[in-house]
């Protein structure tokens, strides 16, 4: 029963859950939905909601004034609102995606989802933005559910086959151009190869490597240190069992993280209401059967 109820959580057969609410973090019935919208205690995705603010949100191509607006200045607001975020966001921890919805249904639009590289950098990030304000507008985050955007995203929209337009239920998220992109996400892939540029120091030729002598050692290790504090990072130890290729172990860092801890246990608790919902409505079900059966047939 229980392995049945976990691989339905989330879908249409579950009816308990609100699917769209798993998917996209966000339900056109809100609060009238008659299934439940169950918050992740942690999450390493952020939901904004409403935060974005095109310049036609009113009226698609029109501006507050009546007046036409150029495609081209849209696009330019929404680049500099996507830069101005990203660098507030990056303040609290790596982003693996930054995505912003160009729907137009009151539970969708304007929403951003900011997905970090850590639960941890998430948690912090929702701390310090509550309570702010942007562009005169107080800022409401919340952890959100979704974590696999292909799964939350309208296909017809990327296809420009979406015939619901900006009232879809999936997510139209906007596009930017690859070289906003580039220069935003292409620090991270600098960072990563900075990263392993030490074991590089491997491929050096035969002639620059320092041979025997007093001291030589002492000269390595110096350049190392030069090395590491240059950057501010320091280099990855390695346990004397552990070689490199092998799998990390079991026990490693991310699964003594309290947070990933919570996390397991708030689904553990999700899982077990579902259960015990469940049954209680199973015996609903044969007590009124029984009755049923036991009434007499006139």
């Amino acid at each position: 029963m229980a392995e049945h109820l976990a691989s339905i959580f989330g879908t249409e057969k579950d009816r308990v859950n609100c699917p769209f609410y798993f998917k996209i973090g966000a339900c056109r019935h809100g609060d009238r939905c008659s299934r439940l919208h169950t918050k992740p205690s942690i999450s390493p995705t952020l939901l904004i909601a409403n935060m974005y603010q095109r310049p036609d949100m009113i009226t698609p191509g029109v501006d507050p004034q009546g007046q036409a607006v150029d495609p081209n200045k849209v696009q330019e607001h929404y680049e500099d609102f996507y830069e101005d975020l990203f660098e507030e966001l990056n303040k609290y921890g790596e982003i693996e995606s930054l995505n912003i919805c160009d729907n137009l249904a009151d539970h969708m639009v304007g929403n951003v989802y900011v997905q970090f590289r850590e639960e941890e950098h998430a948690a912090n990030a929702l701390n310090n933005l509550n309570g702010r304000f942007y562009a005169g507008r107080p800022i409401m985050a919340d952890f959100s559910p979704v974590t696999d955007f292909r799964e939350a995203t309208c296909r017809q929209y990327e296809e420009n086959t979406c015939n619901r337009g900006g009232y879809c239920n999936f997510m139209h998220l906007k596009k930017i151009s690859r070289e906003l992109r580039r220069q935003l996400f292409g620090r991270y892939r600098r960072r990563r190869s900075r990263s392993r540029s030490p074991y590089r120091q491997q491929q050096r030729s035969y002639q620059d490597r320092p041979h025997g002598g007093r001291g030589h050692g002492k000269r390595h290790d110096d350049r190392d240190n030069h090395y590491f504090e240059d950057r501010g990072r320091r280099p990855r130890s390695r346990s004397p069992g552990q070689k490199r290729g092998r799998s990390p172990s079991p026990r490693g860092r991310r699964n003594r993280s309290p947070v990933r801890e919570a996390k397991m246990k708030a689904d553990t608790l999700i899982i077990s209401s579902n259960i015990s919902r469940h049954k209680e409505d199973m015996a609903t079900d044969a007590i009124v059967f029984f009755w049923l059966v036991a009434l007499p047939v006139e």
